[in-house]
């Protein structure tokens, strides 16, 4: 019997990251603690680019655009914002959308999988994702079970389940 296999990748759609984009700027607009402050959140590039006239306002930006986020289904980890910075009378942030697994991060789950996972899983580094196999698919669920009940500092998902 061939072995069974799932990926784990990080990966973003990035249309409902443009759509809750969408939905910050529109709320932003509308809102009447941002009125006549300057607000405004936009692409800028592959970053997005949050502004105000005060830092605690262009942190509101932040704020509402992380709640779009989660409402979208968009995990939080995958969001990157730097700290406000004062650029003339505005204040900015700038963050960016993180995609793929890291080496490094890579590593460690492979590690995590190999000491505390079920016997017979193996698993290893594709790029920027990690294929994970076994002969058994009830050993397959229990690893997507051990990852899922850990706490990383980015968004995993499991794709590929065959």
């Amino acid at each position: 019997m061939a072995d069974s296999s799932f990926d784990i990748v990080s990966k973003v759609e990035r249309q409902e990251v443009d759509n809750a984009l969408n939905q910050a700027a529109k709320e932003i607009s509308q809102r009447y603690d941002f009125k006549n402050v300057g607000a405004s959140i936009d692409w800028s590039g592959e970053k997005i680019l949050m502004q105000a006239n005060s830092e605690d306002r262009v942190k509101a930006i932040l704020d509402v655009f992380e709640t779009k986020l989660v409402k979208r289904g968009i995990s939080l980890k995958v969001l990157d914002a730097g700290e406000p910075q004062l650029s003339g009378k505005e204040y900015k942030i700038f963050a960016s959308i993180e995609e793929g697994i890291s080496q490094d991060n890579a590593k460690k789950v492979a590690k995590i999988i190999r000491d505390e996972g079920p016997k017979g899983v193996k698993a290893q580094v594709q790029g920027d994702e990690l294929r994970v196999s076994s002969k058994s698919r009830d050993d397959l669920q229990a690893v997507q079970a051990l990852l899922k009940g850990k706490d990383f500092d980015f968004a995993l998902q499991f794709v590929n389940y065959r």
